[in-house]
C-alpha cells in the first residue's frame, strides 16, 4: 500500500493530553480516519506502513461527524514508534 493510500485513509492524528497519555500508558494511538475505513483495513495499513503488529482496533463516530479510530499495539515501543512518526510525541 502506498504512502498516499495511507494518508487517504488516515486523515490526521488526535493530539490531546489524553491521547498522549494513552500512547505512553496503554500502547494506543488515536487517529481520525476516512468514513469508509474499517478495522481490517486499518490493521493492514498500520502493519504495512510501520511494520508493527496491531493488537486491536476500536472505531467510533464523533458528534462532529468524524470517524475516530483507536489502534492498540502489543508493546509500548511500537506505539511510541507510530506516535512519533505521526507527530503525536
Amino acid at each position: 500500500m502506498s504512502v498516499d493510500k495511507f494518508y487517504e485513509i488516515v486523515k490526521y492524528p488526535v493530539i490531546t493530553e489524553k491521547s498522549v497519555l494513552m500512547v505512553e500508558k496503554l500502547n494506543k494511538v488515536t487517529v481520525i480516519v476516512d468514513k469508509k475505513a474499517n478495522k481490517t483495513l486499518l490493521r493492514q495499513i498500520f502493519k504495512e506502513k510501520f511494520n508493527v503488529p496491531v493488537k486491536k482496533v476500536n472505531m467510533m463516530n464523533t458528534p462532529d461527524g468524524l470517524k475516530k479510530a483507536i489502534i492498540t499495539f502489543y508493546n509500548r515501543d511500537d506505539a511510541i514508534k507510530v506516535a512519533t512518526a505521526l507527530g503525536i510525541l
